[in-house]
């Protein structure tokens, strides 16, 4: 797409340029005007290059503006592929797709996950509706969303399940991450006492494991087991 976009600029300078130069012979140039205003065969071929400029630029704009929308299309194909409609954070796909950058190679320094655990969202359905525990994962979506500004990516790595990826991070920042998030749901719950957000979670940051997927099988296993 980039490419494409330069490509199509440096065209347009180029045709700028190009009618710069056969303006300037044709105005300035006062005998080669004279000679296309006595002859109207050079006449018509002058008309006809104009009409090729004009036609070139109307190409031009026109390949512009289909640039444009074949952009806006891929960028809301991108979002439906990689997007969770209920969350409103990567879905499985987009946490695969920062998975697979570090597959079958080690992990650098820097790299660490935590992985959440919604554990009441059963117990919401069941007293509640289904409707209120989507209303709950899409709260909680929202604050996983704000705490992690700056700091970490987040998706929804299936049903009540959360993912969190650092990278060149430290494990500061995700302490500070789940600090942000401690916060954010004590201010829920004691705006919503009946259907408070309750979670639990697992970290893995810096581990000696052989590659991303374990990582992150680790800080799930964490979610039971703090100490596995």
């Amino acid at each position: 797409m980039k490419k494409f976009n330069i490509i199509k600029i440096l065209q347009l300078v180029l045709m700028l340029a190009f009618l710069a130069v056969c303006a300037y012979l044709m105005f300035v140039e006062r005998g080669l005007f004279h000679d296309v205003a006595q002859d109207p065969d050079l006449r018509m071929v002058s008309g006809m290059l104009w009409a090729c400029f004009a036609l070139e630029f109307i190409f031009i704009f026109v390949d512009f503006g289909i640039f444009s929308d074949y952009k806006r299309d891929y960028r809301e194909l991108d979002f439906a592929v990689h997007s969770d409609p209920l969350s409103g954070l990567a879905n499985r796909n987009g946490c695969d797709a920062i998975i697979e950058r570090y597959l079958r190679q080690p992990l650098p320094k820097g790299v660490g996950c935590v992985m959440f655990d919604l554990t009441n969202i059963q117990e919401i359905n069941k007293n509640f509706s289904h409707l209120d525990g989507n209303a709950l994962i899409r709260d909680f979506s929202n604050i996983l969303k704000m705490a992690s500004v700056s700091l970490c990516f987040v998706g929804r790595n299936g049903g009540n399940k959360f993912l969190a990826v650092f990278e060149e991070s430290t494990p500061e920042q995700a302490d500070k991450f789940l600090q942000r998030i401690r916060q954010k749901v004590e201010v829920y719950n004691a705006g919503s006492p009946e259907k408070t957000i309750e979670y639990a979670y697992g970290v893995a940051f810096d581990e000696t494991v052989k590659d991303i997927t374990e990582l992150i099988a680790l800080a799930n296993r964490r979610i039971k087991d703090p100490n596995a």
